[in-house]
């Protein structure tokens, strides 16, 4: 009989296997659950259809209409309620259950809406979805005053997008006072705060939101630092959370994602997970951790395939890496960019320039990094960690000057 295949999740990772899973098998009946309406699309495009750049379907992850039926993947706009790893069926919120041969979970995240009275009133949104940014859009006109509340690596790219439409932007950082800290030290944070505030961005730089209120004026956000800041639209970027609720009751092993083996497969057999909902394996720490990044959805996507449809594939292991362009400011984070237990740190700082490359060492091999405009760097960089070069009597000409990184790679490489 014809294996049946279940794909829950319309994200990179989904449709990545999905596409996989019919290379591997062309007699096996595919079919991908999607929450949302319409095709799937990746949620990092979101920022550039809010900016101008792109319409809405230039968010698709697949271009043509057609693309999944021509491929016998039947595209089922549901959403999974729970999942009966013994019967092998998924229950769908539509009542219909959905039985099984191998699953894959793709469910991806969701924010994480702080408890703030207010955050229900009108003008107070996420920006996650087509559908939030459909709301959004029709508010954003020249001059309107928008606070983002928080700092992170999705509110700064949500930033350059409303610069970009001529809204008079505030930021509040929270209790934290810091930008991207999950991405960036203290120095790189900082530079990236400068930078805003150069380009005419409000940053607030304490405090937490702890009330929102509807004024005749606009929206009044009140922070536990004293202060308070009025918009004419609040977005809530204050991080976000694993879908993995509806997994309850199903014995599916779950720390702060899904935690999968090196086949991607969770501790039920005949389920996998991949995405920004699995806890994978990190290949610079060896520790088992969510790294929520397309580039790891995407092989995630394509490694889950491959073990699905019975072809033994072990995943090597995710970099965690980010690049963040802030109003023109490229700035990246690798691997254990804070540091490794007994390591070795080199920094070189030019402020006025916004420049800034932190490199981190265990032992001879480069491990972690973050950078602040040195957009050169980041291949290098990427490489090393990867490949994990040693740089033997490099290691040292590096701490005396960093700048040479692209010469120590070369000679690395080359044996010399």
């Amino acid at each position: 009989m014809a294996r049946r295949y279940v794909v829950v999740g319309g994200g990179p990772a989904g449709v990545v296997c999905a596409e996989t899973l019919r290379r591997q098998d062309a007699e096996g009946s595919i079919t991908l659950v999607c929450a949302e309406p319409g095709p799937p699309y990746s949620r990092m495009a979101i920022p550039y259809a809010m900016s101008g750049k792109i319409d809405e379907s230039g968010t698709w992850l697949r271009k043509d209409w057609g693309h999944y039926e021509a491929l016998g993947i039947a595209l089922l706009h549901d959403r999974v309620t729970g999942v009966d790893s013994g019967a092998r069926q998924v229950r769908l919120e539509s009542g219909a259950p959905l039985s099984y041969d191998a699953l894959l979970i793709a469910t991806g995240s969701s924010p994480a809406r702080p408890r703030v009275p207010g955050l229900d009133l009108p003008g107070v949104h996420s920006c996650w979805t087509l559908e939030d940014l459909r709301r959004i859009d029709p508010l954003l006109k020249p001059g309107r005053r928008v606070l983002l509340l928080g700092a992170g690596f999705v509110s700064c790219i949500i930033l350059q997008s409303l610069v970009q439409r001529g809204a008079k932007v505030t930021v509040s950082c929270g209790s934290s006072g810091r930008m991207v800290r999950s991405m960036m030290d203290e120095t790189a944070g900082g530079m990236i705060m400068r930078w805003c505030r150069a380009k005419g961005v409000e940053v607030l730089t304490a405090g937490r939101p702890t009330a929102i209120e509807q004024r005749d004026s606009g929206l009044l956000v009140t922070l536990d630092s004293g202060k308070s800041a009025e918009a004419d639209l609040v977005i809530v970027g204050t991080g976000v959370k694993t879908n993995t609720a509806f997994l309850e009751g199903s014995g599916i092993a779950i720390e702060d994602g899904i935690i999968v083996d090196q086949y991607l497969g969770t501790n039920v057999p005949g389920i996998w997970a991949a995405g920004d909902v699995a806890q994978g394996f990190n290949c610079c720490t060896g520790l088992t951790e969510v790294h929520a990044i397309q580039p790891t959805a995407v092989e995630h996507g394509r490694v889950a395939a491959m073990n699905m449809s019975g072809h033994p594939t072990p995943f090597g292991g995710s970099l965690s890496m980010n690049t963040l362009e802030t109003l023109g400011l490229i700035s990246c984070s690798f691997g254990q960019w804070m540091g490794a237990e007994g390591g070795k740190q080199v920094r070189m700082v030019d402020e006025e320039h916004f420049r800034y490359l932190r490199l981190e060492f265990q032992g001879d091999r480069l491990v972690g990094a973050n950078t602040v405009g040195m957009t050169n760097e980041i291949g290098i960089i990427r490489g090393l960690i990867q490949t994990k070069l040693r740089l033997g009597e490099w290691l040292e000409r590096l701490t005396q000057d960093p700048s040479r990184l692209a010469e120590a790679y070369v000679a690395c490489a080359q044996g010399v």
